[in-house]
Order: C-alpha cells, then sequence, then structure tokens
C-alpha cells in the first residue's frame, strides 16, 4: 500500500503526532501484514512453549511472539484456519498486536471477569485461558450475528466458564454495578490498525467517524466503571492510533472519575515491533469508592428469578437425568455448577452464580450461550451436547475414539460422515483427534455415526481476529 492510498488528513495527523517517525511508520503499509496464533492451554495437555510448537503440525514455521505466552507469528503460505487442529481448539487465530491486552488486563483464576465488547472472541479466549477455567467470564457483544461467532468460538476452544450475553452496555451496568474484579474493553474503534489488512477501513475512515468513535468510547467507559469493583482493573484498548479516542479518552475517564488511576498505557507500532499495532491502558478503581449508581445496586439485589433452579422442578428433574447418564457414560466427569434448563437444552451456569450473582441478574437478556451446554433432553432421552465434547478430556469419558491428524479419516470426519469400528464399540462415543476432543460419534453394529453439529461439518478457516 502507497502514501497516497491512505486518507489525506490521516497521513497528515500521523505525521503530526510522529514527526520524524512519521516515514518509517507510513512505510510500514507497504510491509506484508503479520499472522499469529494463540495456543489454548484448556486444550494443550502440556506446557506452553516448545512443547506445543512441536506438537503442531510440521509445514507451521512458528516463531514466538515476545509479549504473549503461547503466541507465535506463522509466515503467509501456512494455513493453519485449515487445519483439524483449527477445529480442535489447540489454538486461535489472532493478530499479534491484539495478544498485548489481555496479557496486560492479567486475569486470576476465581475471578469474575467481563469482555463488554468480546466478538469474534480473540480476547475472551486468551481471558479464558489465563483464567484456567476458574471463576466466571462473562463475555459480551451487542450484535446478535456476531455474538453468535463469539458463542462458537467459545465451544470450539472447551470453555466452561464463560456465559455469552448479546446485550448493549446499559443493560449490563444496571445488573451488575461493581461486580467484576476485571473488564476489558476492546473499544470499537476507528480501526486504523486495520488498514493493511482491511481495505474497507480505509474507505470508512474520516476525521468526522474518528469523533463518532470517541464519542461512543466514552458511553461505553461510563457503563464499564459502574460494572468496575472498587479494587478492581480496567483495560481499554483498540486497533487505532490517533491521540483522541486513546490518551484523550483515558485523560476524559480519570478526570471525570478520580477515583480511576492510571497504572500503565502502552502502544504498539507497526513500524516498530512486528504487528498491525495496538493501544491498551490499564487502570485501577481505588478501593475507597462509594458506589455511583445505589439504585442499580438496589434493583440488582431485587432482581431474582422467580424459577430459581434450585426449586424448579422441571431443571431439577432435567438436571438429575444428566447426572445419571453421566455416572454410566462420563464416569470421570464433575460437573459443578447451576442447572440452566432453555427448552430442551441444558446448560450449566458457572458456581459463581450461586452467591451474590445470580440468576435472577439474567432475566430479559439474550443469551447465545448460558454458560457450559452440557445436553439436549428429548422425551427423558439424553443426548450430550457438542460443547460438552469440546470441554472434556478424554479419560472422561467411558468411551473415545481417536483420529490421527494425518490420516483420511479425520477429513471423512470433518465432512459428516460414518466410519467403521470395532463392533465392541457401542454407545455415545467421545472422538478426538491425536488427543484433542473433536465431537460426539455414537458407535453401532460396527458404525460409528457422526455427531459433529452440521454447521461445524466443512472444514474451513475461520474469521480470524482483528
Amino acid at each position: 500500500m502507497k502514501e497516497e492510498q491512505l486518507p489525506a488528513s490521516y497521513t497528515a495527523s500521523i505525521k503530526e503526532m510522529l514527526g520524524q517517525e512519521a516515514d518509517a511508520f507510513l512505510e510500514s503499509y507497504s510491509a506484508p501484514r503479520t499472522q499469529g496464533l494463540r495456543f489454548n492451554p484448556l486444550k494443550s495437555t502440556s506446557a506452553i512453549g516448545q512443547v506445543a510448537v512441536d506438537r503442531t503440525v510440521p509445514q507451521f514455521i512458528l516463531k514466538p511472539i515476545p509479549w504473549c505466552q503461547g503466541g507465535f507469528y506463522y509466515d503467509e503460505p501456512a494455513r493453519p484456519g485449515r487445519h483439524p487442529y483449527h477445529a480442535a481448539g489447540l489454538y486461535y487465530i489472532q493478530e499479534p498486536s491484539a495478544m498485548s491486552a489481555a496479557e496486560l488486563l492479567a486475569p486470576e483464576p476465581g475471578e469474575t471477569v467481563l469482555d463488554l465488547a468480546a466478538a469474534p472472541g480473540g480476547k475472551t479466549t486468551h481471558i479464558a485461558g489465563l483464567m484456567q477455567g476458574q471463576g466466571l467470564l462473562i463475555s459480551n457483544e451487542i450484535h446478535p450475528e456476531r455474538a453468535k461467532i463469539l458463542a462458537e468460538n467459545v465451544e470450539r476452544l472447551g470453555i466452561k466458564n464463560t456465559l455469552v450475553t448479546c446485550a448493549t452496555p446499559e443493560q449490563l451496568s444496571a445488573r451488575f454495578p461493581q461486580a467484576f474484579d476485571r473488564i476489558m474493553l476492546d473499544a470499537p474503534c476507528s480501526g486504523e490498525g486495520m488498514f493493511r489488512k482491511d481495505p474497507k477501513a480505509i474507505q470508512e475512515w474520516s476525521p468526522a467517524h474518528v469523533v463518532m468513535c470517541a464519542a461512543r468510547q466514552w458511553d461505553i467507559l461510563q457503563d464499564a466503571y459502574i460494572m468496575l469493583k472498587p479494587g478492581g482493573t480496567l483495560a481499554y484498548s483498540t486497533c487505532t492510533f490517533n491521540r483522541q479516542e486513546n490518551e484523550e479518552t483515558i485523560a476524559r475517564l480519570t478526570a471525570s472519575y478520580p477515583d480511576m488511576e492510571l497504572l500503565t498505557c502502552k502502544r504498539l507500532w507497526p513500524h516498530l515491533e512486528k504487528g498491525e499495532g495496538h493501544f491498551v491502558a490499564l487502570l485501577r478503581k481505588q478501593i475507597d469508592t462509594v458506589s455511583v449508581n445505589d439504585d442499580a445496586n438496589r434493583n440488582a439485589k431485587k432482581r431474582r428469578s422467580k424459577n430459581n433452579p434450585k426449586t424448579n422442578s422441571s431443571i431439577r428433574d432435567a438436571y438429575q437425568l444428566f447426572q445419571d447418564w453421566a455416572a454410566v457414560e462420563l464416569p470421570g466427569l464433575s460437573c459443578q455448577g447451576v442447572p440452566l434448563l432453555f427448552g430442551e437444552s441444558l446448560y450449566l451456569l458457572p458456581e459463581s452464580f450461586n452467591g451474590n450473582l445470580h440468576t435472577g441478574l439474567l432475566d430479559g437478556l439474550r443469551i447465545p450461550r448460558a454458560g457450559l451446554h452440557i445436553a439436549h433432553l428429548k422425551k427423558n432421552r439424553i443426548e450430550p451436547a457438542h460443547a460438552l465434547a469440546m470441554a472434556l478430556q478424554p479419560l472422561q469419558a467411558s468411551r473415545s475414539f481417536d483420529l490421527s491428524s494425518e490420516g483420511p479419516e479425520i477429513h471423512a470426519w470433518l465432512r459428516g460422515e460414518s466410519l467403521p469400528v470395532p463392533s465392541e464399540l457401542h454407545g455415545w462415543t467421545l472422538v478426538t483427534l491425536d488427543g484433542l476432543p473433536i465431537s460426539w460419534g455414537k458407535a453401532s453394529l460396527g458404525q460409528l455415526k457422526n455427531h459433529l453439529p452440521k454447521g461445524l461439518r466443512i472444514l474451513k478457516a475461520h474469521i480470524d481476529e482483528q
């Protein structure tokens, strides 16, 4: 890309901001875009690092990303999104600079965390890996189609402790005042860091668009502030370069809310680092904060479900049916959480919803994924959910059938075909790929019937993270 292909007002603002470095920055647009993937610690049975690199396919030439443990660059000719390991959730394809945000937020196991603008799922899946499956992660996306993609990526990576919501920030802040230990806000922005990847981002950019994005970011930040616990931390990130959406927005936040302390501010520039560029600011709310929304606190306490899972007989009976089935088919499984029933679909909310967080807070919200989807219930008959398969370890199932990534059977299976199996194999079977769970099959009379969901049966590259 040449400088003259960029908006003149954009190049002028870059030259004003960077001075003598501007030429080097603008020349970076002529370099090839960077590619990255991040290994999923929830699926890797060995330590992230060289062992994980050795495990993946030989044609991937991987080089470590310095600011992300488990993150690696790969060369343009490689197509990791088309390899079966991607379908098994072993890694997530993500722009390298974007990996800096979750690393800086540094969530810990057992915490309550919010990813406020989460689709397609790069930062959510990164946060979930750092949380090691412990605690509660609420991942929100306001647009229904993007929320669906987010839920699919959460499922593919085998994440158990994540609730996917499709709500406005205002709806969430009314329900969850001062509820989160950490909040990630990857704010909708003007996308200046996307120019090399997506030419449409250039066409959409204008000074007026920058102003509009900054105003929208400010609105979302105010709701994020309401939801952050005293002592909690907020990571604000964008994939844009201008100060108006970055430093000036953060300065407005700290000026309006003096209890918000800026801990650090990090920029990744494409002419200095191998990546498309990113901005991340980390802030902490002081512990002596007084609630900014007492009404929201009172309303949240009142909003308790009339159908509490502990007393609702249909949910209790459905969960007991699942537990009876699991005791036979999944002897190593220990399911803990709050059961919820949506039609024929049985979910387990993270255990956090037994305490100050309660299911009544979810009333009226659109929820594409209510925690871990564990089963379909049909006339007192159990069918295990695909999400449950993706979240299991092979030893947790009484029967498993392993496929090799180098054999033709895995590609047949991903196309939805049945496979021949030993005649002694019978019943629901966890199908694995080199030991990685990939779906359910049901064995009978020497055939393994394919229960991979139809929407996942064509192996294709998934949408890359920005």
